[in-house]
């Protein structure tokens, strides 16, 4: 019986974004008030077999409704039929020159994964466009766990799992818990941060973290997931006991700026780095709650994103002037010490950085994901052990105000391809093959009706969460994965 009321709430969903185009709010309270009536009439015990035969009557009449041309497969309410669409080829014009941190403009094509070379001193060269990348037997095997799919068939979803709407501002951010399938937390610019259980069913809010007097724009769990360290422009950063849900402390910044971005130290979260309004990147002392020596650096513009390697002992700081800084960091003293610049789009705000040590068996370049503020999405090659970048491609995302950040699945390395997802500002989520140069969008997800600003799988990709600016949040099910629910 669940399973159906969540596959009617996915098909009103799909078009969701044609009703009443000029007032986004009341699609938002629609789609909130239809989960409610479906989870309701979930519980009175109606035949089955007569809710299944709603739901191809529903399909028809809105199709007949709105028509059908983004998902043309009426029979299926499955949201694979709708969101397969790809994006058109002059999206891509948008960024045909970017600026590199050479101040020349390059064009995309120069940057493809079909054509950038990296040459080597003496006999050894390595060419991509003259070599083809041959899956292993070991790949081979890798891919058997995930199932044998292609990367469209691995991200199709089911339709949600759930909607929260506990928070009444946009929700800046939602993080699942580290190598945890049933919890996400969610940051809000309300001021609070929430701990929702998402499995087993029903779905609840456990505790809402409230104590910052402002918007809290990022937040991150700690690597045993016992604390959650916020940031807010309240200029504080809190740390939180996660099984109480109070506050152990605060510590206010030095330079009594707005706080912007966190992030723990991978390898030693007993010191975790801010990034404020004024410019300051600060390494802080968890035990302390006090800067440490030699652990603060100024750059160009606001911190608007921050991430490590996993080793730790790389750091990338993006502003809101188009630039990516990289640092090298001491891992038992937290000093930090500036090695590289990279102007990305100058002018337009870097709003987030996420970095993976691999993509997939078949093509291990460490890579760093990059949103900006030019309707662009980017994939940077890291290059050398100090965090120097390499563009190799972009792909379209909808984005020229709005904090969107993306991030890589988890589950990447086990199959042939790659994927990362992105919200957008046409409040959708979108999947990326980073390993296809032609049409690599292979899923879109409609359902929210402001922009979409953040996304992220659980450790083992059965449940997909994405938040937007009106402050909803919905957990979408994948296919194939239902039984583990």
């Amino acid at each position: 019986m669940t399973a159906v009321w969540q596959q009617a709430l996915a098909l009103d969903a799909k078009f969701n974004a044609y009703r009443t185009p000029s007032n986004p709010q009341f699609k938002t309270l629609y789609i909130r008030r239809k989960s409610q009536l479906l989870r309701e009439s979930a519980k009175s015990g109606r035949d089955p077999a007569v809710r299944k035969e709603f739901l191809p009557i529903r399909a028809q009449f809105l199709t007949a409704k709105y028509g059908s041309p983004a998902f043309s497969d009426q029979g299926s309410i499955r949201s694979r039929s709708f969101s397969m669409r790809s994006v058109g080829r002059n999206t891509l014009e948008n960024f045909d020159n970017l600026t590199i941190s050479d101040g020349k403009k390059h064009h995309r094509r120069q940057f493809s994964s079909g054509s950038m070379k990296l040459s080597f001193d003496g006999p050894m060269k390595r060419v991509f466009d003259s070599i083809e990348l041959v899956p292993t037997k070991e790949a081979d095997a890798s891919r058997a766990m995930a199932g044998g799919k292609t990367i469209s068939e691995n991200y199709a979803f089911a339709g949600m799992h759930h909607i929260f709407d506990q928070h009444t501002a946009a929700v800046s951010s939602v993080k699942f818990a580290n190598d945890d399938r049933s919890r996400v937390a969610c940051s809000s610019l309300d001021g609070s941060l929430s701990i929702c259980q998402v499995i087993p069913p029903p779905a609840t809010v456990i505790c809402m973290l409230r104590g910052h007097k402002a918007g809290v724009k990022d937040f991150v769990w700690s690597l045993s997931n016992d604390i959650i360290l916020s940031v807010s422009i309240d200029g504080t950063a809190k740390l939180w006991d996660v099984a109480a849900g109070s506050c152990i402390r605060t510590i206010e910044d030095e330079q009594g700026g707005e706080l912007l971005c966190c992030a723990f130290q991978p390898l030693n979260n007993n010191m975790f780095v801010t990034g404020n309004s004024k410019h300051m990147v600060q390494v802080i002392n968890v035990s302390t709650g006090k800067g440490v020596k030699g652990g603060s650096s100024k750059i160009t513009g606001r911190v608007m994103a921050l991430a490590f390697d996993p080793t730790g002992r790389v750091l990338w700081a993006g502003d809101d002037r188009g630039a990516i800084f990289s640092f090298t960091i001491d891992v038992a003293t937290g000093k930090l010490t500036k090695t590289r610049r990279i102007t990305v789009s100058e002018g337009h705000s870097i709003t987030s950085i996420a970095a993976r040590a691999w993509i997939s068996r078949e093509a291990r370049d460490p890579s760093l994901l990059v949103n900006t503020c030019i309707n662009a999405m980017c994939l940077f090659r890291i290059v050398t052990d100090d965090g120097g970048l390499q563009l190799k491609k972009t792909f379209p995302v909808k984005q020229k105000k709005s904090h969107i950040r993306s991030t890589f699945c988890p589950l990447m390395s086990f199959r042939q391809g790659a994927c990362v997802i992105s919200g957008s500002e046409d409040m959708c989520v979108y999947f990326f093959d980073i390993g296809k140069d032609s049409k690599p969008c292979v899923n879109k997800l409609l359902g929210h009706s402001a922009p979409v600003l953040d996304v992220c799988f659980n450790c083992d990709e059965s449940l997909l969460a994405s938040c937007d600016e009106q402050g909803l949040v919905i957990i979408w099910k994948r296919e194939g994965k239902q039984g583990a629910l």
